[in-house]
C-alpha cells in the first residue's frame, strides 16, 4: 500500500448521513484537506457499503473499519464484501475487526468467553480468504497485540495514551502498522473541554476492556470511575491551543505510531460531521 501520511479521521458509522451526496461530499473534503485516511467506528455492518461509498467518492483516500465487531458479523459475508471492495479499489482498504465488548455479545445472547480465541478463529477460519496484509485488529493488551503481529497487518488501539503506543510498538515490531485513535476537542476552556469529554467517557468507562488496559498506564480506580477524573479526561481528549493539540497528537507518532486516527469531538453534540473543525485541524497540522 502507498504511504497515506501521518493523519486520518475516525468517525462512527452512526454519524455518517444516510444521504449519499452528503457522505460523498464529506469524504471528498477530507481528502482535499490532506487527511490520508478515514476509519469507520461504531461496528459498521458486514456488507461494508459505507466504506465502499467513501472509496467510490474519492481517488486517494485510504478507508478502514475500526472496527467490525466479530460478534455481530457473518464471517463469509464479511470476507465476500472485502473481496468486492478490494476488486474495485485495490490497496485502499483495511478490514479492521475486533472482539468487541461483553455487553454487546451478551445483548445478542452470546457468551463472551475467550474473546481472543474467538478472534483468532475468526481471522484464521472465517476470514482465511482475506490476506493478512489487508486486515487489522483492535488490540489493547499484550496478547492481542501479539495476535495483530502474527496474523494481520497491524493494530488499531483505541482510547489509549502514547505510553500504550510505545508498548504496542515493542510488541508488534517494526514492520507492522500501528494506528492508534486519539480524541481531540478544538477549544481552550478547561470546563468546556471536560464537559465534552465526559459525554464520551460515560460509556467507555463502563467497559472493562478499556479500564483494565488503562490501569496499566498510571491511572487509578478513582480516575476511571463514573465520568472519569479530570486527569483521565485530559489524557483521553486532547484540547487547548494549536500547539497543545498538535503536540498531543504527535506524541503517538513519537512513541512509534505510523499514523493517527483522530476523532474530533465537536462542541455541538448534534454536529456529527464537524467539517469546520476538520478544516481547522488540517490547518494546525500543516496538511
Amino acid at each position: 500500500m502507498d504511504d497515506f501520511g501521518r493523519y486520518g479521521i475516525w468517525i462512527s458509522r452512526r454519524h455518517w448521513p444516510d444521504d449519499a451526496g452528503q457522505t460523498a461530499s464529506a469524504a471528498q473534503e477530507l481528502e482535499s484537506l490532506g487527511f490520508g485516511s478515514v476509519w469507520i467506528g461504531g461496528s459498521p455492518p458486514d456488507d461494508l457499503l459505507l466504506p465502499e461509498a467513501l472509496l467510490a467518492a474519492t481517488s486517494r483516500l485510504v478507508v478502514g473499519t475500526s472496527i467490525v465487531d466479530i460478534w455481530r458479523s457473518d464471517g463469509p459475508r464479511l470476507a465476500a464484501s472485502h473481496a468486492r471492495i478490494q476488486g474495485q479499489f485495490p490497496g485502499r482498504f483495511y478490514l479492521g475487526v475486533g472482539s468487541g465488548h461483553a455487553p454487546t455479545a451478551e445483548a445478542m445472547g452470546q457468551l463472551y468467553e475467550k474473546p481472543l480465541s474467538r478472534l483468532r478463529t475468526f481471522l484464521t477460519e472465517k476470514l482465511r480468504e482475506v490476506p493478512p496484509a489487508e486486515r487489522m485488529i483492535a488490540a489493547l493488551g499484550p496478547k492481542t497485540l501479539a495476535a495483530a503481529r502474527d496474523l494481520t497487518a497491524g493494530a488499531l488501539p483505541y482510547l489509549m495514551p502514547p505510553a500504550h503506543t510505545a508498548e504496542a510498538r515493542s510488541i508488534v515490531g517494526p514492520d507492522r502498522l500501528l494506528i492508534p485513535e486519539q480524541k481531540v476537542f478544538l477549544g481552550t476552556d478547561a470546563g468546556h473541554a471536560h464537559e465534552v469529554a465526559r459525554r464520551m467517557a460515560r460509556s467507555y468507562l463502563a467497559m472493562p476492556n478499556y479500564t483494565n488496559a488503562l490501569r496499566r498506564f498510571d491511572l487509578t480506580e478513582a480516575d476511571l470511575s463514573g465520568e472519569g477524573s479530570d486527569r483521565f479526561l485530559d489524557q483521553a481528549v486532547i484540547w487547548g491551543d494549536d500547539d497543545a493539540i498538535r503536540a498531543g497528537i504527535d506524541a503517538h507518532l513519537s512513541a512509534g505510531a505510523d499514523h493517527v486516527a483522530i476523532q474530533v469531538l465537536p462542541a455541538d453534540p448534534t454536529d456529527h460531521l464537524p467539517r469546520e473543525e476538520w478544516r481547522r485541524l488540517a490547518k494546525l497540522l500543516n496538511l
